[in-house]
Parts: C-alpha cells; sequence; structure tokens
C-alpha cells in the first residue's frame, strides 16, 4: 500500500513500527511531524497490514512523502495459538529481521535511492547491526519514560548489584547506586530485569536493545527534559545523542476535529472545575472483576462526579448505571487527551502506562495509579514519590473503602492540593517545553538534523 510520491532529493529514511500495543501511532506522529519539515525526504514506513489498518484511514491526510508498507506479522500459514501471553509478539520477533530487510531493498527499488537512515522502535535492538550493513545511521524511539529506558539500559548492572535468583528478600531495596533511582524499589522494575520471566523472547529483546542502544545515532523519547532532569543529564552521557521531544500529545496538530461519540465533554461542561474523576486502564488491561466492582461502588459512596471509559459493563454491580445516571456516565471509548485538558477533571485513575501518565502531567492533573506490569509500576512509583502528583491505590489494588479514602484524599485533602499544585508546575512546564524556544522543540530539530542531513 505504498502511496506514490516524487519528492526531489535523495535522503530515503525506512521507519520500522512495533506493531502492538500503542507503539505504532507515536512513532508515526513523530514521521510526521519529521516529513513535513523535510518534504524532499522519502520515509518508508514498515508496520504489520493489521497495525496499519488501525492507524491509517482512507480518508488519512498523509504527507506525500510518506510511503505505507506492510510487513508480516510472522504468522505462519495454518499456525494455530496456544494461548500463551506474548506469543504474537513472540512470533512477529523472531521473523522481524528477515521481514524488514526483505521489505526495505523493494522499497529502496520502488524509490530509486538507498536508506540512508534507519528510524526505529527501539525495541529493535537487531537494527544496530542492520544499518552497519547498509551503511545508514540507526536513530531509536524509545516510546516510554526515561524511568524504564534506565531501567533497560543498565540491567546488567542492577543484575550484578541485586542478583537474580534469590531477588525476594530484596524487593523493597532503593536503586541508588543509580542516577535517578534513589528512590526506586526494585518491585518497581519492569519483569525481566530482575524477576519474572528473564528468558523469554520479550525480556531477551528489552536486555539486547539496552546494550545495543549505545550504538545509536541518537535515542529519542517522548518526553521532555525538566520532568526528568538526573536521568536526562545521565542518559546525554550514556548515549551519543538523547533526545526528549515530547509531550507529543502537545503536538498533535492532525487532530483537527475531536472525536466525541459519546458526549463526554459536553457532559464535562456542567461539572464544576477540579471535581470530576476521569477512570481509564488504557486498551490492554482491564482490572478484575472484583476491583471493577470495587471501584463502582466507591465512585457511588463518594458522590464524586465521574466519567468512567469502560468497554466491558458486564462486571458493574446490578444497578449502578442507574442509580449514578446523574452521578456519572461509563462510556465504552473517550477522548482522553481532551477530558486531561479539561478544567472540571480533578483526578485521573490510570494503570499508569506512559502516554497516559504524559497526558495527565500536560494537563496539570493529579492521578490515583493502579499499576499492573511492564513499566507501569515505575510510572505510578514516579508519580508519588518523586514527582509528588498523585498517589498509588491503597495495597496496591481496588477495594471500595480504599478508593473512597483515595478520592478524599487527592480531591478535598490538603494533601491534594498540594498534588494539583505540583502537577500545575509541571504542566507549565511540559507547555513551556514544545513551545518554539522550548527544550522539546530544540530537541527536535536536532532529531530532524540527525535524520535527513546524514
Amino acid at each position: 500500500m505504498a502511496k506514490p510520491s516524487e519528492p526531489t532529493g535523495d535522503s530515503h529514511v525506512a521507519v520500522l513500527a512495533f506493531p502492538f500495543g500503542t507503539h505504532a501511532a507515536p512513532l508515526l506522529a513523530v514521521t510526521r511531524r519529521l516529513a513535513s519539515s523535510s518534504p524532499s525526504t522519502v520515509f518508508s514506513f514498515f508496520n504489520t497490514a493489521q497495525s496499519n489498518s488501525s492507524l491509517f484511514s482512507s480518508s488519512d491526510d498523509l504527507p506525500a512523502n510518506i510511503r505505507v508498507h506492510d510487513v508480516p506479522d510472522g504468522v505462519p500459514e495454518g499456525y494455530v495459538f496456544s494461548g500463551k501471553p506474548q506469543e504474537a509478539i513472540e512470533l512477529f520477533i523472531e521473523s522481524a529481521p528477515e521481514s524488514f530487510k526483505r521489505e526495505i531493498v523493494a522499497a529502496e527499488k520502488e524509490v530509486g535511492r538507498k536508506v540512508k537512515c534507519m528510524l526505529t522502535d527501539a525495541f529493535f535492538w537487531f537494527a544496530a547491526d542492520m544499518a552497519t550493513e547498509m551503511n545508514a545511521s540507526w536513530i531509536a524511539f524509545w516510546t516510554a519514560g526515561a524511568n524504564s529506558l534506565t531501567a533497560h539500559f543498565y540491567t546488567d548492572l542492577i543484575r550484578e548489584t541485586i542478583g537474580v535468583n534469590e531477588v525476594g528478600g530484596r524487593m523493597e531495596e532503593t536503586l541508588g547506586f543509580i542516577s535517578g533511582m534513589e528512590k526506586i524499589r526494585v518491585k518497581d522494575t519492569q519483569e525481566g530485569v530482575v524477576f519474572g520471566p528473564l528468558d523469554s523472547v520479550f525480556s531477551n529483546m528489552l536486555h539486547r536493545m539496552g546494550r545495543a542502544l549505545p550504538r545509536a545515532t541518537a535515542v529519542f523519547i517522548n518526553s521532555f527534559e525538566e520532568l526528568d532532569p538526573t536521568f536526562t543529564a545521565n542518559l546525554k552521557s550514556e548515549f551519543k545523542r538523547y533526545l526528549n521531544i515530547g509531550p507529543l500529545a502537545l503536538l498533535s496538530q492532525w487532530e483537527a476535529s475531536v472525536n466525541d461519540p459519546h458526549g463526554c465533554l459536553a457532559w464535562m461542561e456542567k461539572r464544576p472545575p477540579g471535581s470530576v474523576a476521569y477512570i481509564s486502564f488504557g486498551t490492554v488491561m482491564t482490572p478484575p472483576p472484583g476491583e471493577l466492582a470495587a471501584i463502582a461502588e466507591g465512585l457511588e459512596s463518594s458522590k464524586v462526579p465521574f466519567v468512567w471509559s469502560l468497554k466491558n459493563m458486564v462486571h458493574l454491580p446490578k444497578g449502578f448505571l442507574d442509580r449514578t445516571r446523574e452521578q456519572g456516565i461509563v462510556v465504552p471509548w473517550a477522548p482522553q487527551a481532551e477530558l486531561l485538558k479539561h478544567e472540571a477533571t480533578g483526578v485521573f485513575v490510570t494503570h499508569c502506562g506512559w502516554n497516559s501518565v504524559l497526558e495527565s502531567v500536560s494537563g496539570g492533573v493529579p492521578m490515583i495509579c493502579r499499576p499492573f506490569f511492564g513499566d507501569q509500576r515505575l510510572n505510578g512509583r514516579a508519580v508519588e514519590v518523586v514527582w509528588e502528583i498523585g498517589m498509588t491505590i491503597i495495597n496496591g489494588v481496588f477495594t471500595k473503602d480504599g478508593f473512597e479514602k483515595c478520592l478524599d484524599r487527592v480531591l478535598v485533602q490538603d494533601d491534594g492540593k498540594k498534588m494539583k499544585r505540583n502537577a500545575m508546575k509541571l504542566k507549565e512546564q511540559a507547555h513551556e517545553a514544545v513551545s518554539s524556544k522550548g527544550s522539546s522543540s530544540v530537541n527536535f530539530r536536532g532529531l530532524l538534523d540527525a535524520v535527513v542531513n546524514i
């Protein structure tokens, strides 16, 4: 599904997307910005057909110099999935190096230019060798935060210091031997660093990525320097070039009209400033049925106005929707970034995925965190004890009473007012970072230079 174009000049950039979770969309957003800023450069965007179909609509107004290509998903013909976690990811990763190489050769023939730059999801550690073979530069995009990137970069050091077999008794220890991780505990780190399935395909991918990234011409992330100044200084010293170019949510000029099919924003207009709890746990994870019921019971009992983004409402208590009709709305999808910008939003109840955390920071909204896996625990810990802009749910899981106490603390108590002040300071810094002379704008120009002036 290549898009025809005839730009002049001779730069050709291969963009390699990771087709799972919320990885491909931010990479495409960055590619759009780069393509608009350098119309003579061809950007060949490689992704699976399924992921591409979710990213592009027939009416999509792509810059003429972006060409979209499908790559195989790695699932053999007739393959029957066993249902084990990350099975589709493992199949894709195993086939990806050869699939990408083959499709890049075809794109080079079609465009009539050799690829001079590989712009890839950081997960693709093998891009370091591919770029060397192709005599191209490698630029890696880490779609999450500096905290999780640091944990993967220092995995070997963490394993040597903490150990991996007897880690059980050391879970409460902090990682103060790494700059910026003085308040991060062993138990906050991602699975695959020192606990969990260390030898899985996914864990090995991240471990190899951490070792490969110093070879990259540049590593860039969706964040802003002022959010994590210690990590920023440290990673600048470890990588050839380390660039914060976010928050991307503040730069999405392609969202011309807000999609709000369930009228969430109109509902918000009738609520007092800072009064509404917005609840969403992303697209990958849903709390177990007992916790969903506890959230509903806590909301009903607290009388806090709410917007709850929840696809499957089957586990809500009987009669909950009727009894809370005046208090809140439950919708299968909500315009999250816009809700977090709205002055009526007082707290975001979240799984602490990086995009969600950064959107909340950009809106100056405190958080109640219920992490599940991956970098979510690290992000939740940062929200609570590093940035002090929210709290983790009491005892790690939702109960009716625990959730009520959290809502009261964030929305009513002095402690919550302090969280709000801290969140507003970070919001100001985020907006300053993406202004014309801000750190993220300067860094984006550095990224553009690294990508097209090879």
